[in-house]
């Protein structure tokens, strides 16, 4: 009786969202893999931390968290988010699966908050509320798993040659941001360590999903281990991973995590839906309002990302019209790369340049107190 109540309420979710069986279950794993994931952001940056206080940070090129066991735990933690993840996507089609990392953003916001002590302003609350209502949206329209009998089809979908343009154009900016703006830029632009970590993470999922296809035919009796297709797509999830694994440990200890994990989100998801459109179609097999749907919950989700974004470094109190960039081991540490204090303007107290030896105090022109130039000594008061 227990089993015909279980079979009927499934009915009943399938007639009721328009999702098959299939659809349900990616989406489940989905949800489990965000948890996992958003969890393991804060879990690796306490290792990052505790790991750069005795030894070289990851984000100069050091690797002494791999001898810090709350590292180790964090990524375990996130391989299974991973794992939950690998199997969604050979059960749900990827422009259903990766919008919804959007919750593992909401996990590791209020846990940055609640263990970091990082802050969350109350917009960040909002872009929160923002990404779920986004991720739901998505989840309700989203279009039907495409029916594959064998590996070897997802090959001729990948080697079509509007996915190898697509592959060669990926790898190409990958490249460029390794060698050439990353020595440059990578400690203080976030977009760099990200730009790699999404652009190599389109390709990966891709390849996830096609080694999820393959593993889940080998199961229901089809071996699909005995196409060599199968080992090639392993191999690209390896070497993608690891190169993600990389630049993100990079830019998880060089800025802060309620940053991080938005822009990642917002790159690695919207190249990976154009990935999924290009290489699967998804879109062919869905109408007009059922697509701008999905746009908007992609854009709604999207509005959410960017006011955690905008609003994580804010700090009340503080002049418009004075941008201050401190990179994040000198706030938390309130000290600069030569032990000046860096300090708000809002606080009070003067705000050194980390570059400027001379002590010459930086204050708002509007609030009537002398406005001195990094590169002069003559004092300059507000005209208003």
């Amino acid at each position: 009786m227990g089993g015909g109540g279980g079979a009927r309420l499934g009915h009943w979710v399938v007639s009721y969202t328009g999702m098959s069986a299939d659809n349900i279950k990616g989406l489940l794993l989905a949800v489990s893999s965000s948890l996992f994931i958003g969890a393991s952001f804060i879990v690796k940056k306490k290792g990052l931390k505790k790991a750069g206080a005795s030894g070289v940070r990851a984000g100069v090129g050091g690797y002494s968290y791999l001898l810090e066991p709350l590292w180790w735990i964090g990524m375990i933690t996130m391989v299974v988010g991973e794992i939950a993840n690998f199997a969604a996507y050979a059960f749900a089609p990827a422009i259903l699966v990766t919008p919804l990392g959007a919750l593992s953003i909401i996990i590791s916001a209020v846990l940055a908050r609640i263990i970091l002590r990082e802050k969350l302003h109350i917009f960040g609350v909002l872009g929160c509320i923002l990404c779920v209502v986004g991720s739901t949206t998505i989840v309700l329209h989203a279009p039907q798993e495409r029916d594959i009998e064998s590996v070897a089809e997802v090959w001729d979908l990948a080697t079509e040659p509007a996915f190898l343009l697509y592959a060669a154009v990926v790898l190409a900016a990958a490249f460029v941001l390794i060698f050439h703006f990353v020595p440059q830029y990578g400690q203080t632009h976030i977009m760099v360590y990200i730009g790699v970590c999404s652009l190599f993470g389109s390709l990966s999922v891709m390849s996830v999903k096609a080694l999820g296809i393959a593993l889940k035919l080998t199961f229901s009796g089809m071996n699909q281990l005995v196409y060599p297709q199968t080992w090639v797509f392993v191999l690209v999830v390896i070497a993608c991973i690891v190169t993600q694994m990389n630049y993100l440990n990079k830019a998880l200890d060089t800025f802060n995590t309620a940053v991080v994990s938005p822009i990642y989100y917002t790159m690695f998801t919207s190249l990976t839906i154009l990935a999924s459109v290009i290489m699967f179609k998804d879109w062919d097999r869905q109408n007009p309002t059922q697509i701008v749907t999905e746009m908007c919950g992609f854009v709604t989700i999207l509005s959410g990302t960017f006011l955690l974004h905008k609003t994580k470094d804010m700090v009340d109190g503080l002049q418009p019209n004075l941008p201050i960039r401190i990179p994040k081991h000198a706030e938390e540490d309130a000290y600069g790369p030569e032990e000046i204090p860096l300090r708000s303007a809002a606080d009070g107290i003067p705000l050194r340049s980390p570059r400027s030896t001379e002590g010459i105090p930086l204050r708002s022109a509007p609030d009537g107190i002398p406005l001195r130039s990094l590169r002069g000594t003559e004092s300059f008061r507000s005209t208003g």
